[in-house]
């Protein structure tokens, strides 16, 4: 590295900042960092993620259970996180001023609820370290050329630096990839992650809004399993529980065009057997009460209602005059209900692709390149995508410490 190294980094998101901010600090009065961000726009997911809170990571802080969160990279990401993780991340912002705390289910919010928060204080840490950073200003190529890399951007102009850090994110008009490509590294086709399934069926028809606490949904064919909240939509389902399945799904799923079926369990850990049990010594004990009206199941009244009309009950059924065949039918509705997907829509708060730069060729402990000295990959132009719930932004705290950690070194 040359006395005064100047490191580029190519992306205004999270990863992008986070690689600046940390190499900046790092080199201090002895080198320059310089960040590229083609949009007029900076950190454009962290101001919308989490219904504009920002969830900025998750209260997961062992290491061998975080990388359980992620459908691709988990592996990978294991040494990373003992080097820097929630925790760390906690700490970061701590030490610039932003109080974080956790929710029921783990994520983790700054305390002022308003991604603003974050943004300010990233932007604010650039300022102070000395990140130079140029808007609107996309990287259209870079070439290697002895120890330095020049980088051609959209003005068509030449600029020269000693590292690049490669944090575009993961869509496929990132610029990142194809600079990846231009330098041998081989790219995993993007496809998205964490989408809602389209679904037209009556057993849903006018209960948008409607959610269910927890629920177990499989992939009918593959060995697909998620729990969580379900929220059913105006186009079909959505929730953690849905979103979770088609993070891990991503690949199969596209594959299929996003037609495939899936099976629902809506009142787990209840099984079909189990709840034909119960529900006969329902039958018993509340004789004379209507089906419709009397539920046995923790589960909104118009849902329960649907299900029963589902089985064949017609709704003024009292529960003495309930089949045994369709006491079962009800049970095979609420443990095992199938509904056919036609389509998705992407989950608003977090646009996350799978797919992106082969994880084998890049070294975790520094995000160098295995095929490019000196050129460094962070974020989402990896193929790495977690789960709802922080776990994204986690990996682009994360790698971008890592490479910019490497880059001031």
């Amino acid at each position: 590295m040359p006395s005064h190294p100047r490191i580029a980094v190519l992306g205004g998101g999270a990863a992008g900042f986070f690689a600046a901010i940390t190499c900046a600090e790092g080199l201090g009065k002895s080198g320059s960092v310089t960040l590229f961000e083609a949009t007029p726009h900076l950190l454009a997911k962290v101001r919308i993620s989490g219904g504009g809170r920002c969830n900025v990571t998750h209260s997961c802080f062992e290491p061998a259970e975080l990388v359980k969160k992620y459908p691709r990279g988990g592996r990978e990401l294991l040494g990373a996180f003992h080097r820097f993780q929630p925790r760390d991340t906690i700490e970061w912002f701590a030490g610039r001023g932003v109080a974080t705390k956790t929710e029921e289910d783990g994520r983790m919010f700054p305390v002022t609820d308003d991604s603003a928060t974050i943004v300010d204080c990233l932007m604010s840490a650039a300022t102070r370290a000395g990140v130079n950073i140029r808007l609107s200003t996309a990287v259209r190529s870079a070439v290697k050329q002895g120890e330095t890399f020049q980088l051609t951007l959209g003005t068509g102009s030449i600029e020269e630096f000693d590292r690049v850090i490669v944090a575009t994110g993961g869509n496929k008009s990132s610029g990142g990839l194809a600079i990846a490509e231009s330098f041998g590294h081989s790219i995993v086709a993007p496809v998205p992650s964490l989408f809602t399934f389209h679904i037209t069926d009556p057993r849903l028809t006018d209960l948008a809004g409607i959610s269910v606490e927890n629920a177990t949904v499989t992939a009918p064919g593959t060995k697909l399993k998620t729990d969580g909240p379900i929220l059913i939509t105006h186009a079909g389902l959505s929730g953690p529980g849905i979103l979770k399945l088609s993070a891990w799904g991503a690949r199969d799923f596209a594959e299929k065009h996003y037609a495939f079926p899936i099976a629902i369990n809506w009142v787990p850990p209840h099984t079909r057997d189990s709840l034909i049990k119960a529900l006969s010594v329902v039958r018993e004990q509340n004789a004379r009460k209507q089906v419709t009206t009397f539920s046995p199941v923790a589960m909104p009244q118009r849902l329960w209602e649907r299900f029963v009309v589902a089985a064949g009950i017609p709704t003024t059924t009292p529960w003495a005059h309930v089949s045994n065949p369709s006491l079962q039918a009800l049970a095979t509705q609420l443990t095992a209900a199938e509904f056919k997907v036609d389509g998705k829509s992407m989950f608003k708060d977090e646009f996350v692709t799978c797919g992106g730069v082969k994880l084998s060729e890049v070294d975790f402990k520094t995000m160098e390149s295995r095929k490019i000295p000196g050129l460094h990959f962070a974020g989402e132009v990896l193929d790495i995508d977690g789960v709802t719930g922080g776990f994204n932004f986690q990996n682009a705290w994360t790698t971008g410490y890592l490479a910019g950690v490497a880059c001031a070194g």
